[in-house]
């Protein structure tokens, strides 16, 4: 048993993936079971060292944990991480490696897509363990790729943020939206038929010109983004974009986007508080995906998608409204509220 910075008592495991054969390197990192199994997806990327592996694992499985609560879903937080298949190696002996990883926690953790991985790769890791979502399914039910749900709920809080601190909807304002992967680029599609103005950016120079071109966007080049002039800036790419000094530069009024862990540090939170601009807790809003691999795990519809992802705006304005009223970092208010339905659950299990 650990406990996390917040102080609640959870448990916790690393778990590292070295298989010889496949060249397969990575680790499933297991925040906590305490309202169910841990589920999150697995991310594929290249990172510079094991540590960094493990450190990027941690931290979202943290922040699963944290989602998963507020979003009243059955299950505990986890997340897996693996170096992203140099040339060469066999994409689909390395999914098989990692399906044989999952399968020896025996149903402690459940997997699904997350960056680097598809519906694809979750099709082949599902041949050798069920604990596994984010698939192909009959219609009118919840799985496949959960990316236009975390999209649509990351849109619907942006909305419910705007309303409640710019004092209108997204209709004519500015959004400033770095990363334009599967979650950027269909918040770029709802922003655009909202009748908002575009500012975008990506790493790759084609895939922004593209996104551009659509929707009639301003981009501007990656390091310009956080300084650009706006109303909203949608982080919607890796973590850790929010430092001291991108905090200092953002000249908007409400931050609210797709990516994970965009704080550098919880007091990157409380910098922008004091800067006069509004913080959505990432895991608050970027729900959707994993809302959508919970009910496909659960055998339930999409309509059941639907309902719960409506719900993630109105549990953000509350956020907000606290955060506000109390003066304190809504990040901390976020995870006060997410620690306490954990510790709950524990109660009532002891």
């Amino acid at each position: 048993m650990v406990k996390t910075p917040d102080g609640s008592p959870l448990i916790g495991q690393l778990h590292i993936i070295d298989d010889r054969e496949s060249g397969t390197k990575g680790v499933i990192a297991i925040h906590s079971t305490a309202l169910g199994p841990a589920a999150g997806g697995c991310r594929t990327w290249d990172y510079a060292s094991p540590e960094a592996m493990a450190t990027d694992a941690i931290r979202l499985a943290r922040g699963m944990s944290y989602k998963n609560a507020l979003a009243g879903l059955p299950f505990g937080g986890g997340k897996a991480v693996l170096q992203r298949p140099a040339a060469g190696i066999d994409r689909k002996a390395v999914m098989r490696a990692f399906a044989a990883a999952v399968e020896q926690l025996h149903g402690s953790y459940v997997t699904a897509e997350d960056v680097g991985t598809t519906v694809a790769d979750m099709e082949l890791v599902a041949r050798h363990t069920r604990y596994v979502a984010g698939l192909d399914r009959p219609a009118g039910m919840a799985g496949g790729d959960p990316s236009p749900w975390t999209a649509l709920g990351v849109f619907l809080s942006m909305q419910a943020a705007s309303r409640l601190v710019l004092g209108s909807d997204v209709r004519g304002l500015t959004v400033l939206v770095q990363g334009l992967g599967n979650v950027g680029s269909r918040l770029c599609d709802l922003l655009h038929n909202a009748g908002a103005r575009l500012v975008v950016t990506d790493l790759d120079a084609e895939r922004a010109r593209g996104v551009a071109c659509r929707y009639g966007a301003t981009l501007l080049p990656a390091d310009e983004i956080l300084a650009a002039d706006g109303d909203i800036f949608a982080p919607c790419a890796l973590g850790a974009v929010l430092t001291p000094q991108g905090v200092g530069t953002l000249k908007v009024g409400l931050v609210c986007g797709g990516a994970n862990n965009q704080l550098l540090g919880d007091e990157d939170g409380l910098a922008l508080l004091e800067r006069g601009i509004a913080y959505c807790p990432d895991y608050v809003v970027n729900a959707g995906g994993i809302i959508n691999v919970a009910c496909e795990y659960l055998g339930e519809s999409v309509g059941s998608v639907q309902r719960r992802i409506d719900l993630i705006g109105e549990r953000l304005v509350g956020i907000l409204s606290k955060s506000r009223q109390e003066q304190r970092p809504s990040n901390l208010v976020a995870d006060e509220m997410a620690a306490a339905l954990i510790r709950s659950s524990q109660r009532a299990a002891a």
